[in-house]
């Protein structure tokens, strides 16, 4: 997925903090929360940094550890645990904000790339369905592949519900003056 991640995000993250949402903005971990939820739809993509400069695009970056859903459940554990013994709903929903984005990003890539949701049982790479390699660069492989509508859907979805927030929020303003 090249584009879909972060509008997938954004809608996500809409939806799961509705509850902590206010139109006076009185709950001020809202934007900490938002800004969380969006790295997390895009956090196991950093890896295309070690991924281009340091590995040399020798191995698939989706066989890095920011690519298994082991790593991030075991991360969301220990923190759903620390919360929890500090009795800070602050760094629970922070938690979720983060790592259920990651997880949804992970869920995205299994349409067209390669997941390894039972790593470490097997190393079997899970995969919706394949991209065969028509073109000679590689990224008009899948720009051109029928799931690539799928990201454009994402992007349209989240930029129709980004304008109407924004509306809605104008008109609060001015109603208020």
């Amino acid at each position: 997925m090249f584009i879909g991640h972060l509008p997938a995000g954004y809608l996500w993250t809409r939806l799961l903090l509705r509850r902590y949402e206010s139109a006076n903005g009185a709950n001020h971990h809202y934007r900490c929360y938002f800004g969380l939820g969006l790295l997390g739809s895009v956090l196991p993509d950093l890896d295309l940094v070690y991924f281009y400069v340091i590995d040399r695009q020798q191995h698939l970056h989706h066989g890095y550890w920011t690519h298994l859903p082991v790593f991030w459940l075991g991360a969301f554990s220990v923190s759903l645990a620390v919360s929890g013994l500090l009795r800070s709903r602050v760094l629970a929903v922070a938690s979720i904000a983060l790592i259920s984005n990651v997880l949804l990003h992970l869920l995205l890539d299994t349409v067209v790339g390669k997941i390894r949701w039972l790593y470490p049982w097997t190393a079997t790479d899970f995969v919706l369905f394949e991209v065969a390699a028509k073109y000679d660069w590689w990224v008009w492989n899948f720009v051109l592949h029928w799931s690539f509508l799928l990201e454009l859907g994402l992007l349209a979805w989240a930029a129709a519900v980004l304008v109407t927030v924004r509306k809605k929020a104008g008109h609060a303003v001015d109603g208020a003056q």
